[in-house]
């Protein structure tokens, strides 16, 4: 099964095991530490290649010298002005940090499952020459915030760990008032640009073949793949508790909706 894939994944001591994916007589897909008959391995070894950087378009994506655009997996950080879009608070200071840290270094990339985004640029996590994980220690400096997309999970423990400190700690965008979390009673139809903290009560959970619901008002709820269910928590656990959720906001007929991908983006409050 796929979240058999995804447990090994989300285990430090897995990052550089082998995976063997096979496929049994049913035609259903199984994975496991160990070799099977007719399994084949799956890529998510590290690579040992060091490359130099040209570009720094921003604090999570980056051109190297063969052209290659890289986008850092696991997290997210607030952008630049580009074009006709203000930039967002903080993000300038994720640039400028990571400029500061590629002086004179070269990087190794390590992938996850997921090797391109719908952009067609890489999906990596980032190692200087000096062993310093960049995707982790953005998160770790309170410049980015972490944001999981399964089946993506290398690191996913250690940018979480890393996330909490900083924000308990009020590192960067933790201590921006840009950022403090937004009570749902607050929300208009108009939403909030940009990635947002939104707090309330679940007040009803309701499912669908695809997507489980977690409302908090009539005009918002967080939305999770059923696919996903089994990174989560029994779902039904969230009802009438207060929870802090974090991402973007969809709209559609004067309602808002935030994809939650993985449990991380659930802070559940006293």
């Amino acid at each position: 099964m796929r979240f058999i894939l995804i447990l090994l994944l989300c285990l430090p001591s897995w990052v550089n095991a082998e995976i063997y994916e096979w496929q049994d007589a049913a035609g259903s897909k199984h994975f496991t530490d160990r070799p099977v008959a007719d399994a084949k391995i799956v890529d998510i070894k590290p690579g040992y290649d060091f490359f130099r950087v040209k570009t720094v378009y921003d604090g999570d994506t980056v051109e190297l010298e063969d052209g290659r655009k890289i986008r850092f997996l696991g997290i997210n950080t607030p952008e630049i002005q580009h074009r006709d879009k203000p930039a967002e608070a903080g993000g300038d200071d994720a640039k400028r940090w990571l400029i500061e840290q590629l002086k004179d270094s070269r990087v190794r990339l390590e992938m996850s499952v997921e090797k391109t985004d719908k952009y067609d640029r890489l999906l990596a996590h980032l190692f200087t020459e000096k062993k310093q994980h960049l995707n982790l220690q953005l998160v770790a400096a309170g410049l980015a915030s972490v944001s999981i997309y399964p089946l993506n999970l290398l690191y996913v423990d250690e940018l979480v760990k890393a996330e909490n400190q900083a924000e308990q700690a009020k590192l960067g965008i933790w201590g921006r008032p840009e950022y403090a979390p937004i009570p749902v009673s607050s929300l208009t139809e108009a939403g909030h640009p940009g990635w947002t903290r939104v707090l309330g009560k679940v007040t009803n959970i309701r499912s669908t073949r695809k997507w489980v619901y977690l409302e908090f008002s009539d005009l918002f709820d967080a939305r999770i793949e059923s696919e996903w269910l089994g990174l989560f928590p029994e779902v039904n656990s969230y009802m009438g508790k207060t929870l802090e959720v974090r991402g973007w906001f969809n709209k559609s007929r004067g309602h808002l909706s935030m994809l939650i991908r993985h449990p991380s983006a659930i802070k559940e409050k006293s």
